[in-house]
């Protein structure tokens, strides 16, 4: 097992489910830790969960799980309620909507490497021009689709009190936004790569 690493069971109603932690950069798995990984198995928010270990809360969610005591095997228990099936719907709807996020933002990665190429002249200098061309209508077809994804979450009617789905719409517009602005970064890049191109060959010019 890796090093940090701790396996401990726990029970949820009549569920009893194993959970392997590692901390995160070398460090030990700390509370929050475990109660992201109750959440994945259980469905219960972190907010709404009571992680209980010999009889006692766990509140601190920065502590490491050894300072509670808690070993390699213990048992814990944990109790809680799962969002309401109104809150689970949307949460899938972010769910996919994330997902989309994540193959756009693979597409904008694979663009973005192919351009560093282009700028370290990894492709004849006669071609250049045709594949920067090439890739600005990718970069622009991200950027379309970056901006209906916003358009989507903008419309989704998240109540006050669904809380993680209001957590998580937040944090993946701040995620959309960043990609947008390194579009931005990349079409202008790329208009500077051609420009430069262009400006050496007069027959490109024309």
């Amino acid at each position: 097992m890796a090093e940090h690493s701790i396996a401990v069971s726990v029970s949820y109603g009549s569920t009893k489910h194993s959970i392997t932690l590692t901390g995160q950069n070398g460090n030990e798995p700390i509370l929050k830790d475990l109660a992201e990984a109750v959440t994945r198995v259980t469905g219960v928010p972190a907010p709404s969960q009571t992680i209980i270990f010999k009889g006692k809360s766990l509140k601190d969610t920065e502590e490491s799980l050894s300072s509670f005591g808690i070993k390699q095997g213990c048992k814990l228990m944990v109790v809680g309620k799962r969002n309401s099936p109104e809150e689970e719907a949307e949460l899938k709807k972010l769910t996919d909507i994330e997902r989309s996020v994540g193959q756009t933002a693979r597409e904008l990665e694979i663009a973005n490497g192919e351009l560093a190429g282009l700028g370290k002249g990894f492709l004849a200098t006669g071609l250049q021009s045709e594949a920067l061309a090439n890739l600005d209508r990718r970069v622009k077809v991200a950027a379309e689709q970056f901006m209906r994804i916003l358009e989507q979450m903008d419309s989704m009617n998240v109540p006050e009190h669904f809380n993680d789905c209001r957590t998580i719409r937040k944090g993946l517009v701040r995620r959309v936004q960043e990609f947008l602005a390194q579009c931005d970064k990349m079409e202008a890049g790329i208009s500077e790569h051609l420009a430069e191109i262009q400006s050496g060959d007069p027959a490109l010019a024309e």
